[in-house]
């Protein structure tokens, strides 16, 4: 029978096991949230009815391959990273134990995950990893940027919403400098768009595919077109 929480060697092998293998340390922190994932989702739904191998093998593999796929985008310490819809901290917090770049705010409307995300961060100690309790819209009301319009050089979404109104959405959230474009990551089951699908002022930067779930899931970065 499966441990209810998992110990920090339980989280090594069934990272090897999914072809993505961690360290000590990592697998220490993805260890605790996953306890902590699990403990509070008695109360409150925030995975479905699921164990901590399921909730492994389905939703925190998507992490682990987005790190480095994340490590091929043009990103510095100063960038500005958001993710939508954070929910259950996924793949937010996971990702966090992988991969440091940048300030990273998790985005969620819902108090009790919200909530949830909080609590499981002032345990893990991500550094430079936070939480905005609101709409995704009002986030970058939150930033001081001494008179500055603030903007975003990252936003991440899996399923915030359909990618066509994603990426409308978004559009005016992010940098448009020609040096340093914002980029959108979204995390999906479809490969990308053909270039000429995509929206207008938007450019495929990069795509990827990694093995999820038995199938194959897929990241795909685009970037604004420069002003």
């Amino acid at each position: 029978m499966a441990h209810m929480f998992p110990s920090q060697h339980d989280i090594l092998t069934a990272s090897t096991r999914l072809g993505r293998p961690v360290d000590a340390d990592q697998a220490e922190l993805l260890a605790l949230y996953l306890g902590q994932l699990i403990k509070w989702n008695k109360k409150m739904n925030l995975v479905g009815k699921s164990d901590w191998r399921t909730v492994f093998d389905t939703l925190v593999v998507d992490s682990l391959y987005l790190a480095d796929f994340l490590n091929g985008l043009p990103l510095t310490e100063s960038s500005l990273c958001l993710d939508f819809g954070a929910g259950a901290g996924l793949p937010g917090i996971p990702l966090r134990t992988l991969w440091h770049t940048g300030d990273y705010w998790l985005v969620e409307l819902r108090e009790k995950r919200a909530l949830f995300m909080r609590s499981a961060l002032s345990r893990l100690k991500l550094s430079h990893t936070n939480v905005f309790h609101g709409r995704a819209e009002n986030v970058l009301d939150h930033f001081d940027t001494d008179g500055a319009p603030p903007v975003a050089d990252l936003i991440l979404s899996r399923a915030f919403m359909p990618w066509p109104k994603l990426l409308e959405f978004i559009h005016p959230m992010l940098r448009k400098t020609s040096d340093q474009p914002g980029m959108a990551v979204i995390l999906s089951n479809d490969p990308p768009p053909p270039p000429e699908k995509l929206s207008d002022g938007w450019v495929l930067e990069k795509s990827t595919q990694y093995p999820a779930a038995g199938g194959e899931r897929f990241f795909w970065a685009v970037r604004v077109q420069g002003e």
